[in-house]
């Protein structure tokens, strides 16, 4: 079931196409990733669905109504540029934030403090925001963000700042998140973290929308026919027989067993590969080669930078 969603949607700062046609459908209960170079439009989306400027033209609904500025009450947005006051006691900003999101200072207090208790932070209360390290500052940051149980999370760069600890320690929460109820954003140039939490990625470049679907479909949808083989065996030998009918990529030797990468050429299956090693070699593993995201997102953006046009408004081109 959908929550979210943005239709065509357009918008031009000066003399550049900051979002061009895009829509994106985004699942309730499900961690969507919006990813894409820097510059490539995710945060003026970010700023829209925030209601924090406006769409030239196109539309964003959530749950199948028109967005209003109201909507926000329903939002939690933790931005990469981090916004806390430093002069300002935790306790008392946090529940100001929490206020401004629609609780009641009752409420507020005893959601905060249950966040609070939980991140084991309990005796940062009544401390500034100053005293506190950039990791320390974002935990805070993360529970005002979350504190009211919006309907919807928005996180940009939620781990800058993290160890891998505490990084960990925010990922299994943003899961159980999820588990709870909640339906996330979630933009990041980690891919790894993509390939983690992620059900659901569109890739944005120049302005406009080149890629979008389930994370393991689009994986699947970039594959190249590149497999992984274990063997037992002279590499002299398998070289020598396969040189003539498929490409390898590389491969790594031993006295026991060694790997190769290899490439299908043109026309050729799982089968003939197979057949071709049996008599020269002892197969032990046989894996296709799945792209990670990162590979997806490096030749996503390569390709459409090699076909897309200057970034101008119309009528500047």
């Amino acid at each position: 079931m959908e929550i979210f969603s943005a239709r065509n949607v357009n918008k031009v700062f000066a003399d550049t196409k900051a979002l061009t046609g895009v829509s994106i459908s985004v699942n309730k209960q499900s961690i969507f990733g919006l990813l894409g170079p820097n510059g490539a439009g995710k945060t003026t989306l970010i700023r829209i669905i925030n209601q924090i400027t406006a769409p030239d033209s196109g539309e964003v609904f959530l749950e199948g109504r028109q967005m209003t500025r109201a909507d926000i009450e329903h939002i939690g947005y933790l931005p990469e540029e981090r916004g806390l006051y430093k002069k300002m006691k935790i306790g008392e900003q946090a529940i100001y934030l929490a206020q401004l999101k629609g609780m009641s200072r009752h409420d507020a207090v005893k959601n905060l403090k249950k966040w609070f208790e939980k991140f084991e932070i309990m005796s940062w209360w009544n401390k500034n925001i100053e005293e506190l390290s950039k990791g320390m500052q974002q935990k805070v940051q993360f529970i005002t963000t979350i504190v009211h149980q919006p309907k919807l999370l928005i996180f940009d760069e939620p781990f800058s700042g993290f160890d891998p600890i505490n990084a960990n320690l925010l990922k299994q929460e943003i899961l159980q998140l999820r588990e709870d109820g909640a339906t996330i954003i979630f933009s990041t140039h980690n891919m790894e973290s993509v390939e983690e939490l992620c059900d659901h990625i569109a890739l944005i470049n120049k302005s406009v929308k080149i890629v979008d679907g389930q994370t393991d479909e689009i994986r699947e949808r970039y594959k190249s026919n590149v497999f992984e083989i274990k063997y037992k065996g002279s590499f002299n030998v398998v070289n020598q027989v396969l040189n003539n009918q498929f490409k390898i990529l590389g491969h790594v030797e031993n006295n026991r067993i060694n790997q190769i990468t290899v490439e299908y050429s043109h026309g050729k299956s799982n089968n003939d590969l197979i057949q071709a090693l049996i008599p020269v070699s002892e197969i032990l593993s046989f894996e296709e080669k799945i792209p990670s995201m990162n590979d997806v997102f490096i030749r996503a953006v390569e390709e459409a930078n090699k076909q897309a046009p200057l970034n101008l408004p119309e009528g500047e081109k």
